[in-house]
């Protein structure tokens, strides 16, 4: 055997994957809060000696680039001997030292050694629900810099030789609202990282350090390969597109394609809000990763190797790459714009790899409030559901959750009934006008909660709610993505954006997210597809006939 035999380089790639998934559900079975153990608010990787993605684990597509941004920072913070030692475990959540996200997202890592070198570390990343801040959850729509936002951890320490450094971890816990979870949530990172560690650690004794890192680097160049080859058969040329959105402002981008290269030029646009609305360079080149990767080879392990052909193009103080002490909290609306905009302004071009837009928004939902039963704080956070865009062969997909949400599940009703002060009255697809067309986009959904103590709150933050979803050759738009409060004396209030909004009980918070867009001429819309349509309820005659034309 020697390290370039490609059978060995494959089982050990194998090996890989099978450790990063240890640790995805090494953590899920120990974290203490729905966002991860139910939801899967979270992400695990292996990244090599110098903090390149090798592999990834199970969850949010969005986190598959994280994790590497933020071990490279850590190996280039800790440069003296001694620095990382055998044990250590490390951890940051802020965007300007590696976090990437928000401070609601914590990332830990491990370096794994072989004698005295470094040879991987292992990462994962969760949305813990409170990390401190002016608001609960830590995520307020009127922060207007980061301070306020919780703490901020910038690439430090937390396990020394094995052992808790605990004034740090004191550090930490004392500045939550939710002390008991969040020191649970971290402890269940760090349960996970070692399981991955001691994984690796076993198969590089196994098959030897120079065969393990072979290994690595030949993965990532087969990354690479696989992403080039694919490149080659997307359209060469310059694209571009601007597209208003819900506040005002526009956001530019254009698209260079090539051989070998894949260029986002997103330097003409708005300056960095003072809102948290903003995201950092590190954010934006997640955005670019996903969408190139289902552009390219969406079937593959993604690693380093994977993106390699991306060239992006930023401006630093701009809201796609924002410069300290920026808000960053609702980061995650700005990246799925730069997603979308990518999405859309290449869906032309790529029709048979593209549909018609999606809701596109997290529709992220920030509910809490005392227990009324435990008198303790409970905050829930809760991505949201919504409808996929029609494709030239099929409608589009109901109830999914966005492109940057993937792979994650929605909070079942029992336990958001047990653990938190709200009961869950329904949850149906959304009938409301929007996304007709020869294929139909995906329906939306219509959530309620229903609040049962006084001086509760509500924080959430949609997009893509005065534009909906875009549609292709046609097609209808989709509807929008709104939070309609429902008063106790049955008054009503409509929202997009909404920080710390005062609920009490029997208030009902009712989620409407959008339609995917439609493709195509609706009046070609097979009409054995329309009365199923009326039959299921999704659409009334009266509707069908304006939209559809005759359908008896």
């Amino acid at each position: 055997m020697t390290s370039s035999d490609p059978i060995t380089q494959e089982i050990i790639q194998n090996s890989l994957q099978a450790a990063a998934d240890e640790m995805f559900a090494a953590m899920r079975k120990t974290a203490m809060s729905s966002i991860i153990y139910e939801v899967l608010d979270m992400g695990t990787g292996i990244l090599n000696g110098r903090g390149e993605l090798v592999c990834s684990g199970a969850g949010i597509p969005a986190f598959v680039g994280v994790l590497d941004k933020a071990a490279k920072m850590i190996v280039a913070k800790y440069k003296q001997p001694g620095d990382i030692e055998p044990g250590d475990v490390f951890t940051t959540n802020d965007p300007y030292y590696g976090g990437v996200t928000h401070l609601n997202d914590i990332v830990v890592v491990m370096p794994v050694f072989a004698g005295d070198r470094i040879v991987a570390w292992t990462a994962n990343i969760a949305h813990n629900s409170d990390v401190g801040g002016m608001a609960p959850g830590s995520l307020s729509g009127d922060a207007t810099e980061i301070f306020q936002e919780g703490l901020r951890l910038p690439a430090v320490k937390i396990i020394s030789k094995g052992e808790p450094i605990q004034p740090v971890m004191d550090i930490i816990m004392v500045n939550s609202r939710m002390p008991d979870i969040l020191e649970g949530d971290v402890w269940a990172a760090i349960a996970s990282v070692r399981i991955g560690a001691k994984r690796l650690v076993d198969l590089a004794e196994k098959y030897g350090v120079d065969t393990f890192e072979d290994a690595m680097v030949a993965f990532m160049d087969y990354g690479e390969k696989c992403s080039l080859a694919e490149l080659a058969k997307l359209p060469f040329g310059d694209y571009e597109l601007s597209e208003e959105q819900d506040d005002g402002q526009f956001f530019n981008v254009k698209i260079s394609i090539s051989k070998g290269e894949f260029s986002v030029d997103l330097r003409d646009n708005p300056d960095q809000l003072q809102s948290p609305v903003n995201t950092s360079r590190d954010g934006v080149m997640v955005a670019a990763q996903m969408i190139f990767k289902s552009l390219t080879d969406p079937e593959s392990p993604c690693n380093e190797g994977s993106f390699r052909p991306i060239r992006l193009l930023t401006r630093e103080g701009s809201v796609f790459h924002a410069k300290e002490p920026a808000a960053v909290g609702f980061y995650y609306e700005i990246e799925l714009r730069v997603y979308d905009l990518i999405w859309r302004c290449l869906a032309q071009h790529i029709p048979d790899r593209l549909a018609s837009g999606h809701f596109a928004s997290v529709c992220g939902t920030f509910i809490g409030g005392i227990h009324p039963d435990t008198g303790r704080q409970y905050t829930i956070i809760e991505p949201q559901l919504g409808g996929w865009g029609a494709s030239p062969e099929r409608d589009g997909n109901s109830a999914i959750f966005c492109g940057f949400h993937g792979e994650t599940y929605n909070c079942p009703a029992e336990i958001n009934e047990a653990r938190n002060g709200l009961i869950i009255d329904r949850m149906e697809l959304n009938t409301e006008p929007g996304g007709e067309g020869r294929f139909a986009g995906g329906r939306g959904i219509k959530l309620d909660y229903r609040i049962r103590a006084d001086d509760s709150f509500l924080t959430a933050g949609y997009t893509r709610s005065k534009f909906p979803a875009w549609s292709l050759d046609g097609g209808n738009e989709g509807s929008s993505n709104y939070v309609d409060v429902i008063r106790k004396d049955g008054s009503r209030e409509q929202y997009s954006f909404v920080s710390g909004l005062t609920m009490n009980k029997d208030d009902v918070i009712r989620i409407v997210t959008g339609n995917g867009g439609g493709l195509g001429d609706p009046r070609q819309r097979d009409r054995e597809a329309v009365r199923e349509d009326i039959r299921n309820e999704l659409i009334s005659k009266e509707r069908a006939r304006e939209v559809y034309g005759t359908i008896d």
